[in-house]
């Protein structure tokens, strides 16, 4: 019956590997260093009592709210169940399935190809450069039939900056023939390199945001995507009637308060204090080989024998997100920056181990 039952399904679904999630993973860890999240949890309560009533489709407290945070009119904002739904927004409502194309660049967040072999339609890669960095000549030959492209800046899993110079050559030479969509999940860490401000230059260009990670609010499950009003009128006919849960909306409203607002920069500035002691600990094991740079709430290094130190860590309850799959990150493990209690956990099990394979 259940061999029935799968021949039902759709080709590309049986074939599709689903994106496996820091909660898929598992764990019976108690150092949570794997999913990029705000160690703490945030003193937001519940204060609507409407749960009888179908929420707005796009609450204008959170869009008004997140369109002065953003520097952006409130027809530029579109509110949806995480980022994720923008990045699946955005290909459904300019994707033909079967016809058209997306492309990004490995190593790179996953959800995009899953979203697109999910829909049907064909996803491209165009590996970084060596300092993961566009190699704008690939891209360029591979852009016909491309509708839309994926940049994620800082990006995920490596924690760098996109260049500048590059992205404004990427949106040049995609001007009328796709979609450039900048994922800026992470962007609240290093404020000065968001795009919002190009909207006005680029009308193809869309951004993505997200609660989940400077906000702390990974388990509300809200997200932004912010383009120029012709965008957004479009993805407005693709999205669910009712996307954000009243309770969401509710939070979500409380976060992007002055005071909400004011409490995620403290968070940030805290964060960004034990990344940099991170990055001082880190080089000094033996266990390490490489350390890279940063604009994240994350740090990606490169071990000796990863799958050991994995391991181990994984046996004392340290759970990291191993990155080894991705192109070009043969020995990575990601390490999402906890509090500093949880980082020097961590640099003490690292510690050990070098001592232990001295």
């Amino acid at each position: 019956m259940s061999r029935n039952i799968e021949e039902l399904a759709r080709d590309n679904v049986r074939a599709l590997t689903p994106y496996q999630s820091a909660r898929r993973l598992g764990g019976n860890g108690d150092v949570w260093l794997n999913a990029n999240e705000f160690p703490l949890p945030v003193p937001f309560e519940l204060s609507q009592q409407t749960l009888n009533r179908y929420p707005e489709c796009q609450p204008k407290i959170v869009i008004e709210r997140y369109a002065a945070y953003a520097g952006l009119q409130p027809e530029q904002v579109l509110v949806s169940r995480g980022a994720d739904e923008g990045i699946e927004l955005v290909m459904r409502a300019f994707c033909e399935p079967g016809k058209d194309a997306i492309l990004f660049c490995p190593p790179t967040y996953g959800m995009y190809s899953v979203s697109a072999e999910t829909i049907g339609i064909e996803y491209r890669t165009v590996p970084a450069l060596e300092n993961w960095q566009l190699n704008l000549p690939a891209i360029a030959d591979r852009l016909d039939g491309v509708k839309v492209v994926y940049m994620c800046s800082p990006n995920n899993p490596t924690g760098n900056l996109i260049n500048p110079d590059d992205i404004r050559a990427l949106l040049e030479m995609t001007a009328g023939k796709a979609l450039v969509v900048a994922d800026e999940a992470y962007i609240e860490f290093c404020p000065q390199a968001t795009l919002s401000g190009w909207l006005k230059a680029y009308p193809h260009l869309v951004i993505l945001r997200t609660l989940s990670k400077a906000f702390a609010l990974a388990g509300l499950r809200c997200g932004f995507t912010l383009a120029n009003k012709p965008v957004i009128d479009l993805l407005m006919k693709v999205i669910a009637p009712y996307p954000l849960a009243t309770p969401v909306a509710d939070v979500a409203g409380q976060a992007l308060s002055e005071q909400g607002i004011a409490l995620m920069r403290q968070h940030v500035a805290e964060l960004n204090a034990s990344r940099a002691w991170l990055l001082e600990q880190l080089p000094q094991l033996s266990v390490v080989q490489q350390v890279f740079p940063s604009e994240t709430n994350y740090i990606l290094a490169r071990f000796a024998d990863s799958p050991a130190v994995f391991k181990s860590l994984w046996d004392q309850g340290i759970i990291l997100r191993d990155q080894n799959k991705n192109p070009g990150l043969a020995g990575c493990l990601r390490i999402s920056i906890g509090t500093r209690e949880e980082c020097e956990r961590l640099i003490a099990a690292l510690q050990a181990l070098s001592v232990e394979k001295a």
